[in-house]
């Protein structure tokens, strides 16, 4: 496969749900082949918050599917883990389920590491959620890349994380409350911290309006920035309503997913192709930008966790 986008999040795709709990062998094909032919490359497949037991044995499941099969093996290159170990706070958890939020700790985070047979490389947690940052520094000390997310850390308390281990953030801009301080909150302080190695972010168009990601690129720099699609079961779909996961989604015309409620975003629904263009056209990277934060970043974010180099 030539030099090919690496999405480091990515729940699902045209109808396949990764956190399903029987995904079946030919779905996932399907799915990796349904990615690529829309302009995607390698990915992460994620699994979301649920009960400990659940996450750990899908995370098993998606191990097992990818040892049997090489086609998936070319394009999931890997498993991101989003929790439980998140902020159960309303706005923090974001689509995550609260009831199943759980604080850090080594040996469930032990359990769901051990269940991917060497696959997981990417854990998102809330620093504030980690005493001591003993689940910090043990994931770090075996090769996993970790990233702070749906959360709500102070500056000193992501400092200490930093020095623990975080490298990253996820999906900054996202998983937080529509309001918020308007000078000390958490995106402020994640644009502040020069040693946070990567910055995750979500430019479809939809999660983060184009000013705000062109503010994002002078802060942060071209250098640090990760584009994700955070895409769900109905990625590449276009509008409608699906049932993704026991939960409802609602997609407009603008591949927004809601909530049925409509109280918050539910991943999105982009392509890889659309991140693109969006990053060229109404965020104003050169090509070569976009390949280093679609390609080139995720790619040296990866290396030292056993995935792609």
């Amino acid at each position: 496969m030539t030099a090919a986008a690496i999405d480091l999040q990515l729940n699902g795709y045209k109808g396949v749900d990764f956190n399903a709990d029987d995904l079946a062998a030919d779905d996932l094909r399907r799915s990796c082949r349904e990615l690529v032919a829309d302009g995607g490359g390698r990915m992460l497949a994620t699994v979301i918050t649920d009960h400990l037991d659940r996450m750990e044995a899908r995370i098993a499941r998606l191990a097992a599917l990818h040892a049997a099969d090489a086609d998936v093996r070319e394009v999931m290159i890997g498993i991101h883990v989003e929790g439980p170990f998140i902020s159960p706070l309303p706005g923090y958890v974001g689509a995550h389920p609260a009831a199943h939020v759980l604080p850090a700790t080594p040996e469930a985070a032990a359990r769901l590491v051990d269940a991917g047979a060497g696959l997981v490389r990417l854990v998102t947690l809330a620093p504030e959620h980690d005493a001591g940052l003993a689940t910090t520094r043990w994931l770090a000390g075996r090769g996993m890349l970790v990233s702070a997310g749906h959360c709500d850390p102070s500056t000193a308390q992501l400092g200490a994380a930093i020095d623990a281990g975080l490298a990253a953030f996820t999906h900054l801009g996202n998983g937080c409350p529509l309001l918020l301080h308007r000078h000390d909150n958490v995106i402020q302080r994640v644009l502040a911290a020069d040693r946070l190695r990567w910055v995750m972010v979500i430019p479809d168009g939809v999660h983060l309006p184009p000013s705000l990601l062109r503010t994002m690129v002078r802060v942060i720099g071209v250098e640090r920035l990760v584009a994700v699609t955070d895409a769900t079961a109905a990625g590449g779909m276009g509008p409608g309503r699906y049932a993704i996961g026991g939960r409802e989604i609602l997609v407009g015309d603008d591949g927004a997913a809601w909530a049925p409620d409509r109280s918050h975003l539910v991943g999105s629904t982009a392509t890889m192709s659309r991140i693109r263009s969006v990053l060229g056209e109404q965020v104003g990277l050169s090509a070569a930008e976009v390949d280093r934060v679609t390609i080139d970043n995720p790619r040296h974010a990866l290396e030292g966790t056993g995935g792609l180099a």
